[in-house]
């Protein structure tokens, strides 16, 4: 089995935020900011940034964190997002460098 990542990403402003699972986290992150599925939910609202991810053994572990996460309220998700980035900063430099197969 693969690996894998959950990931929130938001706008310029935090208004919305959207919370995915991936198995390739730089190429997800970057069809993101390419806009590549125009009329998905992060192109509609320019969600760009990516401010929060963790990294799994397993895809399935990935997709049971993102349900998880996705019960949660806004403001829990926020609380998450400032536990590990209290400025909201673009993470995208930072996950360059992960390759996944």
């Amino acid at each position: 089995m693969k690996p894998g990542f959950i990931y929130i990403i938001t706008n310029k402003y935090q208004t919305v935020v959207y919370t995915g699972v991936t198995s390739n986290l730089p190429q997800r992150i970057l069809e993101h900011k390419e806009k590549r599925y125009s009329n998905s939910f992060s192109a509609r609202y320019n969600l760009n940034t990516l401010v929060y991810y963790e990294q799994f053994q397993w895809i399935g572990d990935a997709i049971t964190r993102e349900k998880q996460i996705k019960a949660g309220s806004r403001e829990s998700k926020n609380n998450l997002i400032r536990s590990l980035n209290p400025t909201w900063k673009d993470l995208f430099e930072d996950i360059k460098s992960i390759m996944t197969e």
